[in-house]
This record gives structure tokens, C-alpha cells and sequence, in this order.
């Protein structure tokens, strides 16, 4: 005699469907497909080039490398290191004007 086979239960159809977006997914939907999100990233690369940002996050590049020897690291291991100081690093002005440019493409988009 041959034994049954246990499967989980069939979901309903109410589970099959996707979750809605999030919020966070939908404005990011709308920032890709209007442009905004390469406009947005060549904004936050010139500001960041402008304050110095750019040239601290290198330098503190180097002097990781050099303190763990360049043979003992990996790209990721820097990343991980590197990533959060690099974010703590970019200047609150920077910041309050990209989050300005989203409020105000959101408030004209959504007219």
C-alpha cells in the first residue's frame, strides 16, 4: 500500500493575487518612467562632486586599503565599510534639496 503524499493546502484565490505597491514603489515607478530618477542622480553627483564628498569617500578608500594591505581586501568588504560612512557624510543641504526636487516633481505629477 502506498502512502499519501502531503501537500499544503491550495491557496485561495484572494492569496494568489500581488500585494499592492507600496508607496515608495509607486513614487519610484513614476520617478523612472517621467526621467526624473537619472535627472535626480546626476543632480545628487554634481552636488556631491561640488561639496567634496566625492574627494573625502576616495580618500578614505585609500586609507582602508592601505590599512588592510590591498591583497587582503575585497571590493565588497570595502563596500560594506565604506557605505555607511559615505551616507553619514552627505551634507543635510544636499539632502533637503533632492528631497525638495521629489516633493515638488510629486506635487506637479500628481496635478
Amino acid at each position: 500500500m502506498r502512502a499519501s503524499v502531503s501537500r499544503p493546502p491550495t491557496p485561495d484565490a484572494d492569496e494568489e493575487m500581488e500585494p499592492e505597491p507600496t508607496l515608495q514603489e509607486i513614487i519610484n515607478i513614476k520617478l523612472i518612467e517621467s526621467g526624473e530618477k537619472e535627472r535626480l542622480k546626476e543632480l545628487l553627483r554634481e552636488r556631491l562632486i561640488e561639496c567634496g564628498w566625492r574627494d573625502e569617500l576616495k580618500a578614505q578608500c585609500r586609507a582602508f586599503t592601505r590599512k588592510k594591505g590591498r591583497g587582503n581586501i575585497t571590493v565588497d568588504e570595502l563596500v560594506r565599510t565604506i557605505t555607511p560612512k559615505g551616507r553619514a557624510m552627505v551634507p543635510d543641504i544636499v539632502k533637503a534639496e533632492l528631497l525638495q526636487r521629489i516633493r515638488t516633481f510629486l506635487m506637479t505629477d500628481s496635478s
